[in-house]
């Protein structure tokens, strides 16, 4: 049912209201958001987080939905590494740019095209880079890269687990392949265990999989961190790999370089297995893989905005992703990874995020609730 502009009556609502009450509903949520301005925070120039106005306070219009769109009041968000990223690297085209990447709300309207989801429905997701941010009020995301917010967890937490489940989840079992419940006698190894997307691969790789999980920290903090988690070993970073991990006993066949690439990837090469594949996430200035050869190594970059950014015929799998996530998480199967919530969002907490996520020492995740 579609609401053309001036071709209903009192009456005509009343009879929608008495026989499609939901329709209606939907409907009209739509049109109370069009021409309604929403807070938001982003920046006009890209800079260091030390720059005056490196990130500003402004108003704007709310989003219009596309087809398969939602419109989402958020209530709480998460900060990642790409959100300092893009703030420093990206250009800003018409006003200032949007950025944040992690959300949770309360859904307000539907595009046409929703099926999944419903007005009043909340939810949690991560988004889509090539689109405005999560770091204001109300935000446009498409419903197929949208999970059902887990039960159990309040907003801002549940707002630390999409961006690091999806590539923690995308990184195992598309990049690397690993089949979810087998790889019995294999061992998987993680270069930064104790980051966002370090704390839910460990966890995935211990309840999806029988491989041995071996995670790097360098800081009695981070080991035990990672040791919560569930790695069954912990080495450590600072230290040579190669005779840590020859002490620990076979070669691992899978590695996840998640930080400092470029810096392991003779060590990565030496260890892994003939035949064993390695996946990163970082951005190495340089990487010769050429030395992989002899042992028939296998790489791959994990990006989770792929999907969406070239809307892939399966980008739907991230809405199962998400589903599965947050069912184990009200299963009690994974715990959270969030460490820190630095409270409603606003310039002076989001700065301060960013400010931390830079600093390199950030356990797990940061985040923060909606606008107060």
């Amino acid at each position: 049912m579609s609401l053309g502009a001036g071709r209903y009556t009192c009456c005509h609502f009343a009879y929608f209201f008495q026989f499609e009450k939901i329709d209606l509903y939907l409907c009209l949520s739509i049109g109370d958001q069009r021409g309604r301005n929403m807070k938001a925070i982003g920046y006009n120039q890209p800079g260091p987080i030390t720059a005056p106005e490196a990130l500003v306070a402004f108003e704007t219009e709310a989003p219009q939905l596309n087809q398969h769109d939602l419109l989402v009041k958020v209530m709480g968000i998460s900060v990642n590494p790409v959100d300092t990223k893009v703030r420093m690297n990206f250009p800003v085209e018409n006003g200032p740019k949007i950025i944040g990447y992690d959300a949770a709300g309360v859904v307000q309207a539907v595009g046409s095209g929703v099926s999944k989801f419903k007005v009043g429905d909340e939810v949690f997701y991560s988004g889509d880079i090539s689109r405005p941010g999560t770091n204001c009020e109300l935000h446009a995301i498409d419903e197929r890269i949208v999970g059902k917010k887990p039960t159990s967890l309040g907003f801002a937490e549940a707002a630390g687990f999409p961006l690091t489940s999806i590539t923690a989840w995308e990184l195992l079992f598309d990049c690397l392949k690993v089949t979810e419940g087998g790889e019995q006698g294999e061992s998987l190894l993680i270069i930064g265990g104790a980051g966002g997307v370090g704390s839910i691969l460990i966890q995935l790789a211990k309840k999806l999989t029988q491989l041995t999980v071996i995670a790097t920290a360098s800081r009695p903090e981070t080991t035990q961190w990672v040791k919560k988690m569930g790695a069954d070993h912990v080495v450590n970073h600072r230290e040579p790999l190669v005779d840590q991990m020859k002490a620990l006993g076979p070669a691992p066949r899978y590695v996840a370089a998640l930080t400092g690439t470029q810096e392991h990837f003779p060590a990565i090469l030496e260890l892994v297995q003939p035949r064993g594949s390695i996946a990163l996430i970082d951005d190495p200035a340089t990487l010769d893989i050429k030395p992989g050869k002899p042992k028939a190594l296998s790489f791959s970059w994990e990006y989770m905005f792929a999907r969406p950014m070239y809307d892939m015929a399966d980008i739907e799998v991230q809405h199962e992703i998400l589903t599965r996530v947050s069912e184990m998480i009200d299963d009690g199967a994974l715990i959270s990874t969030v460490t820190n919530n630095l409270g409603p969002l606003s310039v002076e907490t989001l700065i301060e995020a960013h400010i931390q996520q830079e600093s390199g020492g950030v356990i797990g995740k940061n985040v923060l609730d909606g606008f107060a």
